[in-house]
């Protein structure tokens, strides 16, 4: 990572891009307000401009660019950004972030069917605070596709955890829903 005074380090970036995203809202505005769409260009040029300090291979350029792109609704210009982070190798967490979100885009653009082939190996990946995430897109993918059983069966499953009663009742019901037989 570069600038106009020398390298920055990744940690002044990262802590940078949390700023902005920390500021979002002051930018588009609040769900009951509306976003404006001057709103929304400022914030993707804000993004931008810490992009642009990025190494021109860095998968995270394409990512942050998808992700901003994205919360100013426009996923027809998000998905290849993230096709562009996960093919220069995004991973980890991020990674996992991407394809979640990847996978909502491609609903969105009427692409139900690529986030579930995308989502369904996430149910396998290693755990992590994303799990319910991963469930809740991939429920959201399914019900566009009239899978709507097998939806709401990762959303019950997600949610039983974190219920104070009924989480073993809940996480059968979740299971009987795709298979009666048990």
């Amino acid at each position: 990572m570069h600038d106009e005074g020398g390298p920055v380090s990744t940690q002044d970036w990262e802590q940078r891009v949390t700023a902005a995203w920390a500021a979002f809202d002051d930018y588009v505005g609040t769900e009951s307000t509306g976003g404006s769409a001057a709103g929304e260009a400022d914030f993707r040029a804000v993004i931008d401009a810490l992009v642009a300090e990025l190494p021109e291979d860095s998968p995270l350029g394409p990512f942050e660019r998808a992700c901003a792109w994205d919360s100013t609704g426009h996923s027809d210009k998000a998905v290849p950004l993230y096709r562009e982070a996960l093919a220069r190798g995004l991973d980890g967490y991020r990674g996992r972030r991407a394809k979640i979100q990847l996978s909502s885009s491609l609903r969105n653009t009427g692409r139900a069917e690529e986030g579930v082939k995308l989502l369904t190996p996430e149910l396998d990946a290693p755990s992590d605070e994303l799990n319910d995430a991963v469930r809740a897109c991939l429920a959201l993918c399914l019900s566009s596709l009239g899978r709507d059983r097998e939806g709401l069966s990762l959303v019950l499953g997600a949610l039983a955890p974190h219920l104070p009663r009924y989480q073993r009742s809940m996480t059968n019901y979740a299971r009987q829903l795709v298979d009666p037989e048990n």
